[in-house]
């Protein structure tokens, strides 16, 4: 009997959730400029609306992780979507402390959407995929930023901000009931999954979250591992912050460019992380299937993706013209999100049966860099030399994501 392939419809139904939750979540992006003005903001009461979602996102990681442990990941991640959802909507409903009120809903109900996704790959899905599946999922984040872009740039210009919110508000509700509906904790008590599926799955993936007992929090804070992995996410997810918070202001400031064309030029970026989420993905499995050595096809990779992307944005900074300067921010952003996939698969290796947790513990980390860089950009430019001083830092985070894969050590027998 062949197998049936009911775990690459889950796969495809975590893509859609990290596609929509990145929809909404940096919808606020390219419309940055036009809400600043109609309320009358400071960039710095700018900053801290947008970075009003990251402080909840990144403190709610392990309670949310927790809960879905708990719970189970059908119940929870459909009800967080519901939450993120009506969340979006009180973006349009009132002046910059309710938008910052519901900026920071959000990023408590979008708190769960990694380690609960964490959780699921490592039920449905082996080893030798894991890097895979995780770019996968990692690239459907930013598919979400590149529709969003572009097409809140064109909503603002067509019937304002507010609607576009309420708009923004509807697909996560539909995904939610869908999701409840069809989707199942255990593979084996799924309708879709047949006989061989289920053995298949069985015989690759025994070692699933879903049965983990506490964590060992004191092994893992003694660990160098999860130190390196927890800082190198800080840079990370604090550079690719840029292109969902003033990315787009920078084209139109600093560049000269008009606020569609700002929203289509960010979507550049965002498309190459894509890319460069799924083709990590590919090319880590690939390597270690070559190699049988998780050091070179995880950490190896990622310590020259990082370093290359460093690279090309020191390069943009002496190009004129902005559509060439943005095509090569947008290569460094396709080195960098190679690593993206290579951070899945080692937090599953790493944590084991605690994956969840180690996944919710290194997001947490890193969405701490994403909501500090959005509050240093104004001081950036306002007291340390302007949008280049922005861009110094922007390529310095990757220089520091790159040095702290060199340390890190399969904890596991290769």
């Amino acid at each position: 009997m062949k197998p049936s392939n009911a775990r690459f419809i889950v796969l495809g139904g975590l893509c859609a959730a990290a596609a929509l939750a990145y929809f909404t979540r940096n919808g606020v992006g390219p419309a940055e400029s036009t809400i600043r003005s109609d309320l009358h903001l400071t960039m710095a009461e700018s900053g801290a609306m947008m970075s009003a979602f990251f402080w909840p996102y990144a403190l709610c990681q392990l309670p949310a992780a927790m809960l879905a442990q708990r719970l189970g990941a059908r119940r929870m991640l459909a009800l967080y979507a519901v939450l993120w959802s009506l969340a979006t909507a009180g973006m349009a409903l009132g002046d910059v402390r309710v938008m910052t009120a519901a900026r920071a809903c959000m990023g408590v109900a979008q708190a769960g959407l990694v380690p609960v996704g964490v959780m699921v790959m490592a039920r449905w899905f082996p080893r030798a995929q894991q890097a895979s599946v995780s770019g996968a999922f990692s690239g459907f984040m930013s598919a979400g930023s590149i529709i969003g872009a572009p097409l809140t740039a064109w909503l603002v210009f067509r019937c304002s901000w507010r609607p576009m919110f309420l708009i923004y508000a509807v697909p996560g509700l539909v995904w939610a009931a869908w999701f409840v509906w069809w989707f199942r904790d255990d593979p084996a008590r799924h309708r879709a999954v047949n006989e061989a599926e289920r053995d298949w799955i069985k015989a690759h993936a025994p070692d699933t979250v879903g049965t983990a007992s506490r964590p060992p929090w004191l092994e893992m804070l003694a660990s160098p591992a999860v130190w390196f992995l927890c800082l190198q996410q800080f840079c990370r997810a604090a550079g690719y912050i840029f292109f969902g918070s003033w990315f787009a202001t920078y084209l139109q400031e600093a560049r000269g460019v008009t606020i569609v064309g700002s929203g289509w030029l960010t979507s550049l970026p965002v498309l190459a992380d894509v890319l460069g989420c799924m083709a990590g993905g590919v090319l880590s499995d690939a390597v270690l299937h070559r190699t049988g050595s998780e050091r070179i096809a995880r950490q190896g990779l990622s310590v020259v993706s990082l370093a290359a992307c460093a690279v090309l944005i020191a390069a943009a900074w002496s190009v004129q013209r902005p559509l060439l300067a943005v095509l090569v921010i947008s290569a460094g952003m396709f080195c960098a999100a190679m690593v993206n996939p290579c951070f899945g698969a080692t937090v599953v290796r790493q944590g084991g049966p605690h994956a969840a947790t180690l996944g919710a513990i290194g997001n947490m980390c890193g969405n701490f860099g994403a909501a500090a860089f959005p509050l240093a950009v104004p001081w950036l430019v306002n007291h340390a030399g302007g949008w280049n001083a922005v861009l110094t830092g922007f390529g310095a985070l990757y220089v520091i994501g790159a040095a702290c894969w060199i340390p890190i050590r399969d904890r596991q027998a290769e």
